[in-house]
């Protein structure tokens, strides 16, 4: 099968999947799936991310193996003395000259390949040694991707445009995209840690070379396009500061939505984006229209169970909120120990006759949650850390009822800086902060959390308030917080992040210095605490936006 005919017909295979027709485009692709480094590449991909989705131990293991045998079907195409082997006479005039276009595309599918093998290594086992082996998976593909974009800059000139040079820009667009994108999330300490040398993240370049590809008809457009709408509906929130691009998730959804206007995955977008405005009633409605959509990979159903989850959570609407929490955590394996404590988390939030209806015991599900904590890569997902550490304030015999904890956990994903968008619906959050804050001022004698919990409700009563426009106040309840710090026992994490939110109000008010001074003590003052690096993300997104160097600090 020849170059144009693969391409043509995984561009077939595409529209199926878009079209919600999995296992028709896996049937399509599967025949040629040794023999066509395209179809090989499309076949495994499509596993890959069915695995990602499943977290199932045998999905995970079918993907690998997939994706090893894509590797060596690739792997035949490539040039015998490949790129990369030659990195010592670098990509030379004379070797581009010499390389015919099918080993061009042999390369970047093989870095395609690799990229996606390395992804799941992590997640399959927990011993350093996989870790260590996927990060030179990814290193072996960086490198691949920064020679194919040497080659692209090379032949620029002198090949014929032909649609099969379309398609190898377009690889090598989403490969140097991503990897630019995804380094320059990563605070300083992660990169040295993994001694990425060389490896810099230029987050300029990766939004325009992913915006590039995504605007161009190649066949990785969609997958271009993908990333960055992750990027702008999901990793600038929980891993930024919350300033999301929604206008530009918006021009790249649009000609999908016309395209393939019943496509689930297409749908679950368009719905996070009306999520992401502050429209959670239309977004509830499309999330509907995506369950309805197709019944083949109920993990889609799943990813819309945890969206509006969310939405009637801040819409303090508990017991849908809870009727998603309970579905998820029956159905799905990404993380029963988030899915039980979320579930407890809203019951608290309920009045006490319609707790009785559910027929559920709280104290039993929050006993859970400690035996169902997982490990990837050898490390607890510091979420579930959290839950788990939340949790065992009902392991004793007495115990000790946490406050809002379906507001706190809010908070974890950056809930806050959603449902902000929402003047009517921040209101009624100030009010429920409030009503806790005074019962928990009139008890007569208080328990060793008081101070934490304390806390814990001056710092979601100021992230309130700040959305409000009512910064002044929100300032005296964040340094409230900052002033405690030696009197919290348990909950360390609320002072650096209440530094960092302090940090970011100041910044909001044009108080530059101010604001990094804030940002950078919570960042170099501070360890050893909840979901530290989920921080240091956000901080280096802050700091990025404040446009300092890091370099400036230790």
């Amino acid at each position: 099968m020849d170059l144009k005919t693969a391409l043509e017909e995984c561009s077939m295979a595409l529209n199926l999947f878009l079209n919600n027709k999995f296992s028709e485009a896996l049937e399509l692709l599967r025949p040629w799936s040794k023999d066509s480094m395209y179809h090989a590449l499309g076949y495994s991909t499509i596993l890959v991310m069915q695995a990602a989705m499943t977290f199932e131990q045998q999905d995970i293991q079918m993907g690998i193996s997939t994706m090893k045998e894509a590797l060596q079907t690739c792997q035949r195409f490539r040039k015998r003395n490949t790129v990369v082997e030659s990195l010592s006479n670098l990509v030379s005039k004379q070797s581009v000259d010499q390389l015919s276009e099918e080993e061009m595309h042999a390369e970047i599918c093989y870095a395609e390949c690799l990229l996606q093998k390395a992804a799941l290594t992590f997640v399959q086992d927990e011993n350093m040694i996989n870790f260590i082996k996927g990060g030179l998976k990814i290193r072996t593909s960086y490198q691949i991707y920064k020679e194919c974009h040497q080659v692209l800059q090379m032949t620029q000139g002198n090949k014929s445009k032909n649609e099969t040079y379309h398609q190898f820009e377009g690889g090598v667009k989403l490969g140097i995209g991503a990897f630019n994108l995804m380094l320059s999330l990563l605070p300083g300490r992660i990169l040295r840690l993994l001694e990425f040398i060389g490896f810099s993240g230029n987050r300029e370049l990766g939004l325009h070379q992913l915006q590039e590809g995504a605007s161009g008809s190649s066949l990785r457009a969609i997958l271009c396009t993908f990333t960055l709408l992750v990027y702008h509906t999901y990793v600038s929130l929980i891993l930024g500061t919350g300033d999301t691009n929604l206008e530009e998730a918006d021009s790249l959804l649009e000609p999908y939505l016309q395209k393939f206007p019943n496509g689930s995955i297409i749908l679950f977008y368009a719905a996070r984006i009306d999520i992401l405005k502050g429209n959670f009633e239309k977004a509830q409605l499309t999330f509907q229209e995506c369950i309805a959509a197709q019944q083949e990979w109920k993990q889609i159903h799943h990813l819309c169970y945890w969206e509006l989850m969310w939405c009637y959570t801040f819409q303090q609407n508990w017991l849908q909120a809870y009727r998603y929490a309970d579905l998820l955590s029956k159905e799905n394996r990404w993380s029963k120990a988030i899915y039980v404590f979320q579930k407890a988390a809203i019951l608290c939030m309920l009045p006490e006759e319609d707790l009785k209806k559910t027929g559920e015991d709280i104290v039993s599900l929050f006993r859970q949650v400690e035996g169902l904590k997982q490990r990837i890569a050898g490390k607890s997902i510091p979420t579930e850390k959290f839950a788990v550490r939340k949790a065992r304030r009902y392991a004793c015999s007495q115990p000790v009822k946490l406050i809002l904890p379906a507001l706190e956990m809010m908070y974890v994903w950056n809930g806050f800086a959603i449902v902000g968008k929402r003047v009517d619906l921040t209101e009624n959050l100030l009010v429920t902060i409030e009503k806790e804050e005074t019962a928990l001022q009139n008890e007569t004698n208080h328990n060793e959390y008081y101070m934490d919990d304390m806390c814990m409700l001056q710092l979601l009563k100021g992230l309130c308030l700040k959305h409000l426009g009512r910064l002044m106040q929100a300032e005296l309840c964040f340094n409230q917080v900052i002033q405690s710090e030696k009197q919290i026992k348990y909950d360390s994490y609320l002072v650096p992040f209440t530094m960092y939110e302090l940090g970011l109000l100041y910044k909001q008010q044009g108080e530059r210095e101010k604001a990094v001074r804030y940002i950078e003590t919570a960042k170099n003052n501070y360890k050893e605490y909840s979901m530290e690096s989920r921080l240091h993300f956000r901080i280096h997104a802050a700091l990025d936006s404040l446009k300092v160097s890091p370099a400036s600090t230790p």
